[in-house]
């Protein structure tokens, strides 16, 4: 747990940057759970939820001169180990404003959640962002995984993303500079603020149907109505994660309150009070026996982040071959020095 002391420099350094209108939005050992879509997660040292850029700016450098670090966190398609995270967890809902660029382009803010997106994109008949529609997250959390589906991914549809880098200062990267490939984009340290897109223009009825047959798909194939982080494993090449799994024999297999999704195996729901640990350790379970029917070392497409909770002094888990780790550095979180 951080210290009261660098708790006070950080307020601080808020009010002094003449941020006092981001000190009311921010909170201390803050359940992570109230967060996130697979509703676990242990506490937040600090959570802070900036009104604009200017206050997320504040925030990154107030952490920075009080020695924390920052992670910005999405929700969806992560899972928040049970003993919480360390520093300032940043929330980027009030960046959500969207607004249509000449004939095909439009640009949105990071907390823009992706269907909110889509369907602002279909009232301004422009198409190409259909696929979003049953994609839960936000913007800058699905371009940092280059989020998609069948039907399509978001690399192809950017135009520009603007980054806030460790030291407040915002950079933009055209689509020259971006690189992504399967489920990652390969940004430089810092956090995204907003993305261009570029769209084609087609008749908003059409693209409205076109979202509504996808998000009925969905709805048939995949436990929306449950708890969960989205897909947990990438799909191998070739092949498919689901179909792995439901062949090992997995469907409904469950450790505590976490279970693999009859209706998707490459889902894990919550049924009401899994913790975290449950869910990593069924994570785990399904690797290893994936592994061993068929040979294949399935791959994580879910961020796992925050503290273990081991009690002090208890003997460290043997490595094995397939072991779920905390995620070192996400592509969102921005270190101190």
């Amino acid at each position: 747990m951080m210290s009261k002391e660098r708790v006070q420099r950080f307020l601080k350094e808020l009010r002094d940057g003449g941020a006092s209108g981001c000190v009311n939005d921010v909170k201390q050992h803050e359940p992570m759970s109230r967060y996130t879509t697979m509703k676990v997660g242990g506490e937040a040292d600090l959570l802070a939820v900036p009104q604009d850029v200017e206050a997320l700016r504040r925030i990154v450098l107030a952490a920075h001169r009080a020695g924390l670090s920052v992670i910005v966190l999405g929700g969806s398609n992560i899972i928040v180990r049970d003993g919480g995270i360390a520093g300032v967890v940043v929330k980027l809902i009030r960046l959500n404003h969207i607004r249509v660029v000449g004939s095909n382009r439009i640009v949105a803010e990071a907390g823009v959640l992706l269907p909110r997106l889509a369907r602002a994109a279909a009232r301004a008949g422009l198409s190409g962002l259909e696929f979003a529609i049953g994609i839960p997250g936000t913007v800058g959390g699905s371009i940092v995984m280059n989020a998609g589906t069948r039907e399509g991914e978001l690399a192809p549809r950017i135009e520009s993303v603007t980054l806030m880098r460790p030291d407040g200062e915002l950079l933009t990267l055209d689509r020259e500079s971006l690189r992504f490939r399967y489920r990652h984009a390969d940004l430089p340290q810092g956090c995204v603020v907003s993305a261009e897109f570029v769209l084609q223009p087609a008749p908003t009825a059409q693209i409205e149907a076109t979202m509504k047959r996808m998000l009925d798909a969905r709805t048939a194939t995949q436990p929306l109505h449950s708890p969960s982080a989205g897909c947990v494993f990438k799909n191998p090449p070739g092949d498919s994660a689901g179909r792995l799994i439901e062949a090992a024999g997995l469907k409904g297999c469950r450790i505590g309150d976490a279970q693999v999704s009859e209706r998707h195996a490459n889902f894990i729901i919550n049924r009401g009070h899994a913790q975290a640990d449950e869910i990593l350790a069924l994570i785990r379970h399904v690797g290893r026996q994936v592994e061993r029917r068929f040979g294949v070392t399935l791959e994580l497409e879910v961020k796992i982040v925050g503290r273990a909770t081991k009690p002090k002094g208890a003997p460290r888990s043997p490595k094995r071959r397939f072991e779920v780790r905390s995620d070192p550095a996400p592509a969102q979180a921005m270190g101190s020095s």
